[in-house]
């Protein structure tokens, strides 16, 4: 039987975020804020202010969620 770490394991990993939620970069504040685009399994695409359009990986970087 398994236990449920390894059944989360097997299972598709899906970010909580949605569009149009307003985000931050923690490793780059000066990109300013940020909107989802889309988030779809682990990639997310977020526009930011000072750095444009840019799909963030999402079991990498958690994303400050300002909304």
């Amino acid at each position: 039987m398994q236990d449920h770490r390894s059944i989360m394991a097997t299972l598709p990993f899906r970010s909580f975020l949605v569009p149009g939620q307003l985000v931050r970069h923690p490793d780059h504040p000066e990109w300013g804020e940020g909107q989802v685009q889309s988030a779809i399994g682990e990639r997310v695409t977020v526009t930011f202010t000072h750095a444009g359009k840019v799909l963030v990986d999402a079991t990498v970087v958690q994303l400050t969620v300002l909304s």
